[in-house]
């Protein structure tokens, strides 16, 4: 019990961090789950989006850029893949690979462009920086807020993707692409919704971890993104709940061995872990095994 009280601060921050990562690992398993596509571009939008909030929060008040943020991240989610993915879509897999690594530098290169390269201060949202004290320790409100909003969301998405029209065409895609095009569902508009859904969770994901991590620099979405892949990986990868319940794992054992003093090998444990899964569970803890068609 005394553990607990003393490492509480980072279990809070564990969990925070575990909603965030959730966020961005949706849209690594939505993409695979349909595409067999890694979208290795997934973080660097995230990062995007933080890039725009700054400057966007610079010029107009906060009501109007928030919505804008998710708006203009959205679109460039599904731009990208009209413009990168679709294209290469009878293409082999490694093309597709290279495409999405490609759209990673290029949206790097062009944040670089903009910033210069300098680490931009993410502004002061105010329903969600303030500090509280819960249960003895103070933490910031994103910290509580994130687990329930992430939890929400992926409620809304699992309600979505069972009951709509949309997400029944999801599920059908998911299963068997070509079968799904002879049965006149439209491919094109179920790949651009998966990505609209993806690209606006990865909105609302900058929006809870920048205002923690305030610095915004180009490669600000690499290692979120990495991580956010790992969870996707370890909890199933094209499982939803999976993608959340890895997240949530990642996040509090990081920040538990930080909190132990052991900061230096928080990022290795994540590979590490990533590693240990392929070896002994390469479907994950909830994915689903693949059988060959002959």
């Amino acid at each position: 019990m005394n553990w607990i009280t003393q490492n509480l601060p980072y279990i809070f921050a564990g969990i925070s961090v575990g909603g965030q990562y959730a966020l961005i690992a949706i849209g690594y398993t939505m993409v695979y789950g349909i595409l067999r596509l890694i979208n290795f571009a997934h973080g660097d939008i995230f990062m995007v989006a933080g890039v725009i909030m700054v400057y966007a929060s610079a010029t107009m008040p906060m009501y109007v850029s928030i919505p804008l943020v998710i708006l203009t991240t959205v679109v460039i989610g599904v731009m990208i893949e009209k413009v990168a993915y679709k294209p290469l879509r009878s293409a082999p897999r490694m093309s597709i690979m290279i495409s999405a690594i490609g759209v990673s530098y290029l949206l790097q290169n062009l944040a670089l462009y903009i910033t210069g390269g300098l680490s931009q201060r993410y502004p002061t949202i105010p329903a969600i920086s303030k500090t509280v004290t819960f249960l003895g320790t103070t933490t910031k409100v994103v910290t509580l807020v994130t687990p329930v909003l992430t939890i929400l969301l992926v409620t809304m998405l699992v309600l979505l993707i069972k009951y709509t029209k949309i997400g029944i065409a999801m599920r059908a895609v998911s299963k068997d692409f070509e079968t799904s095009q002879l049965m006149g569902i439209r491919i094109n508009s179920v790949i651009s919704m998966t990505f609209l859904i993806g690209s606006f969770l990865a909105a609302v994901g900058s929006f809870l971890y920048f205002t923690n991590y305030t610095g915004v620099t180009p490669t600000a979405g690499a290692m979120p993104g990495l991580k956010a892949f790992v969870a996707a990986v370890f909890g199933g990868i094209g499982s939803i709940p999976g993608a959340v319940v890895g997240a949530f794992i990642i996040g509090i054992c990081e920040n538990i061995i930080k909190g132990v003093g052991w900061t230096t090998f928080s990022d290795a444990f994540t590979f590490a872990l990533l590693i240990i899964i392929l070896v002994f569970k390469p479907t994950g803890l909830f994915g689903e095994k693949s059988t060959d068609k002959v």
